[in-house]
Formats: C-alpha cells, sequence, structure tokens
C-alpha cells in the first residue's frame, strides 16, 4: 500500500504534460515539429497551417529550458495557444543537423545558431509570414527575438504580440505587456 501511495503521489506531483527528453538531452512536446529543417520549406509548410512559424534553440542540460517545459509551456492556456497559432522547429544550439537557411546556405544547427546570432537557451526567433528580402537569413528575418527564460505571462503576452503582429504599430512590446499584465489585474 505504502508503494502505492509513494507512486500516486510521484504522479501527483509530476507537472501536467512535462516534456519528455529525447535521445539528443532536449525536451520534446507534442506541438513541436519534426522537419528536414529547411527554413524556407518549413515556413511554407507553417503558413499553409495558417500559423507563425517559430524557431527554439535548446540545449542538453539547459536549466533555463527545463524551467521553461516545466513550468511555462505546460501551461494549458499557453499549450493550447502554442498549438492553435504556431510551427515550432526545435533546434540544437550544439546540434550537427543540417539546417538550410532563406538564402540556401546550409549549415549545422551550431554553426547557424552562430549565424543568426543566438548565444543562449532557449532562445525563440519568430518568423514573418513572408521572407521580405532575397538573401535575407532568419536570424536578420525574425520579427521577434526572445532569449531566456520567461514566465507565463510574459511568454503568453509575447506570443500573442506576434500573432496580433503587435511588432507592425508603434506600441513597443514592454508596453503592451504593461497593458496586459494591467487588464489581466483588472479582470481579477
Amino acid at each position: 500500500m505504502r508503494i502505492l501511495t509513494l507512486i500516486l503521489a510521484l504522479v501527483l506531483a509530476a507537472p501536467l504534460a512535462a516534456a519528455e527528453l529525447g535521445g539528443d538531452g532536449l525536451h520534446k512536446t507534442a506541438w513541436m515539429r519534426n522537419t528536414f529543417k529547411d527554413m524556407a520549406e518549413d515556413l511554407g509548410e507553417a503558413n499553409s497551417e495558417g500559423k507563425r512559424m517559430l524557431i527554439m534553440f535548446e540545449q542538453r542540460g539547459c536549466i533555463y529550458c527545463t524551467q521553461m517545459h516545466e513550468e511555462v509551456f505546460p501551461d494549458p492556456v499557453i499549450t493550447k495557444y502554442i498549438e492553435d497559432n504556431y510551427f515550432v522547429v526545435q533546434m540544437n544550439l550544439f546540434g550537427d543537423e543540417e539546417v538550410t537557411d532563406f538564402d540556401g546556405t546550409v549549415l549545422t544547427e551550431k554553426n547557424m545558431a552562430s549565424r543568426w546570432g543566438v548565444v543562449f537557451t532557449p532562445t525563440m526567433l519568430f518568423m514573418p509570414e513572408n521572407i521580405p528580402a532575397a538573401g535575407k537569413t532568419a536570424g536578420q528575418a525574425a520579427v521577434m527575438m526572445m532569449p531566456g527564460a520567461f514566465h507565463k505571462g510574459t511568454t503568453l503576452d509575447l506570443l500573442s504580440f506576434v500573432v496580433e503582429k503587435g511588432y507592425e504599430g508603434d506600441e513597443h512590446f514592454q508596453k503592451y505587456h504593461a497593458r496586459m499584465i494591467q487588464k489581466r489585474a483588472a479582470q481579477n
């Protein structure tokens, strides 16, 4: 009976819908896509599904990635928002899989991370619906970049800001985020 109680306690203590670790040591979720990492193809597929493309860099042993996957992404509101609005391509900061950039350059994940200016994990790059000019890299084309782990409200606000194309307006993300915090406080 004690063993059954211990097992039940461990199951209940586990984070809701927490991601599992893959063989590469990265967290895996149902909403991440397994693609050939051809950015133009992935963007085309995201667009055909009516979703925004999100490139997420992580690394084995990243405590901040773990924080996001255990405390932020499992939140049902955030999970649903990602599933409904985003086409997520995971990259390994030190990975050796080939990636084809929008300009046709083919490099490993780790070299592409360097090319795009990604130096920290997690880092999320939010792609535009269309790449505006030939020869642009994903790093240059990104409409927003989020380096680091943030709490639920900040993460949800950034996901919403991109979907709403707030980056095209005059309101800076920090002001948008402050407005959303006040809006949530007023609803409680």
